[in-house]
């Protein structure tokens, strides 16, 4: 059965539930429409009346004309509103993305089709975890210095090596624990571990799953391991927050065994893509030789007035910084948020704010947190940012404590490019992190590059990703929880105080 026959079927199924009646069969004259243009065909479907509605008069029987280019511009924004070929009426889905905007606007005006640049995307909704192939391979993740978390990783290890018979990947430091290392019990277990080491060993492709036990800091500490595609990640809650982590391990058994299976929602944690580009040193013997073609004239003055106009245009407002030119130090997958602040100085921080090469403000303060909807509610809401769903695309810019009594958080399309340097008259140099690590100096030429990145960290939801995350909101930051105010013993009609 193709797509259009079981949309039809579909159709069908929801209007019988809807407590329709029976939808008028199809005519002879209807299948004779099927040889007709396909824009008399959409005349004919509006002719039809839907089920259980009354047939609306024609323009000749109501005595209207019809305006020029009406019939066109119906045809072409029909297609949001009319019903199905069996004649019953279009219900909206419980979809997560917005709908489509209409592209047409009045009666002759529209967008400019550039089918090069249509994205599809899949709704978030309809996101389910699958397997092309069985899982074998699972990383284990564990808090570091909790004793707390030995036996539960223990627990986990065994269930995974002896009954799903499955290869479990950990960290070498872990396995060289005391604690591990004195229980005998655990040691045949122990021995069929495989062990790596971050930033000597690449696991990235030969992980199928990610589990982490602790907090939102072992998931983020998971997401920097892999700076290309990340395996699907379950994380449960043996942290101090919890946000990011929504399983309960009392019932781990259970809950592994059906992400084994398959068919569980997921929610893709956008990261963000950042380089850092340190400016290009300029060698003494270029300075002494850019002095002398100074002082000589002819060919050689006209030069050096064309580098001065590119020094000019370093300070210009619509002309970033030439980071192209710089060496690109550092480059990673942030999930949380890049923090540039003013480190140990007691100067305010002075930071230029470049969005897709144009200057767009000036940050003076402590610094400017630059996040992900996930990192939404991490240092940004601390900052006064607003709380975003991580299935919402885009980057959010929060100033920390900035000198200015108008300076609010915005948040800015996810496809744009960011960039941040330190302004030409900055007193003092700035520090940046990157999801609270690799911390490191920026100095004047330097510039730090933020743009989306295409490797989502594809979180297992335990319920859906809209209910985990209000549900966190909820019991990690108390979310609007108030006492709930006292309802009147004997309810009046009149809102004025009695006395």
């Amino acid at each position: 059965m193709d797509s259009r026959a079981e949309s039809e079927k579909i159709g069908v199924t929801m209007s019988g539930h809807s407590g329709q009646g029976p939808q008028p069969s199809r005519t002879s004259k209807h299948r004779e429409r099927r040889s007709k243009s396909p824009r008399r065909r959409r005349e004919g479907k509006r002719s039809q009346p839907r089920g259980g509605e009354q047939s609306q008069p024609s323009l000749q029987e109501t005595g209207y004309q019809r305006l020029p280019g009406q019939r066109e511009q119906s045809a072409q924004t029909s297609t949001a509103t009319e019903p199905a070929d069996d004649g019953s009426p279009k219900r909206r889905a419980h979809f997560l993305h917005g709908p489509y905007p209409a592209t047409h606007f009045g009666p002759k005006a529209c967008i400019l089709p550039n089918p090069t640049s249509v994205m599809h995307i899949q709704d978030p909704a309809s996101q389910r975890l699958t397997w092309t192939n069985p899982p074998s391979n699972v990383l284990v993740i564990r808090k570091i210095h909790d004793e707390s978390l030995v036996e539960p990783f223990k627990e986990l290890c065994r269930y995974l090596v002896e009954e799903k018979q499955l290869m479990v990947y950990v960290e070498r430091r872990v396995v060289e624990d005391g604690t591990l290392k004195d229980d005998e019990l655990f040691g045949s277990i122990c021995n069929q571990l495989c062990t790596f080491r971050e930033g000597f060993d690449d696991i990235s492709d030969c992980i199928d799953l990610i589990i982490c036990l602790g907090g939102d800091g072992t998931l983020l500490y998971a997401s920097s391991l892999f700076q290309g595609s990340v395996p699907p990640v379950m994380a449960f809650h043996l942290g101090s927050l919890g946000f990011l982590t929504p399983f309960k391990f009392e019932s781990y058994k259970t809950e592994v065994a059906k992400v084994l299976e398959g068919n569980a929602a997921i929610t893709l944690r956008s990261r963000l893509k950042v380089k850092v580009v340190k400016a290009a040193v300029q060698q003494p013997h270029e300075e002494e030789e850019g002095e002398e073609g100074e002082e000589e004239g002819g060919q050689q003055q006209v030069g050096g007035e064309e580098q001065g106009e590119e020094h000019n245009d370093f300070l210009c407002p619509h002309g970033p910084p030439g980071g192209d030119t710089g060496k690109v130090t550092l480059q990673l997958q942030v999930l949380n948020e890049v923090v540039v602040d003013r480190g140990p100085s007691s100067y305010l921080s002075n930071v230029d704010l470049y969005l897709n090469g144009r200057l767009i403000t000036s940050v003076q303060g402590d610094g400017v947190i630059v996040s992900t909807p996930t990192g939404s509610t991490a240092y940004a809401a601390a900052a006064g940012a607003s709380m975003i769903h991580p299935n919402v695309p885009a980057i959010m810019v929060t100033p920390i404590c900035p000198h200015s009594l108008s300076f609010r958080p915005i948040v800015v399309p996810a496809g744009v490019e960011l960039m941040i340097t330190l302004s030409p008259d900055a007193r003092n140099t700035a520090w940046v992190s990157f999801d609270g690590r690799k911390r490191q100096e920026i100095q004047h030429g330097d510039c730090i590059k933020i743009t989306a990145s295409c490797y989502p960290v594809p979180s297992i939801c335990c319920h859906d990703l809209v209910y985990d995350w209000f549900e966190s909101l909820a019991q990690c930051l108390h979310w609007n929880v108030r006492k709930r105010q006292a309802g009147l013993a004997q309810p009046s009609d009149s809102s004025d105080t009695e006395n």
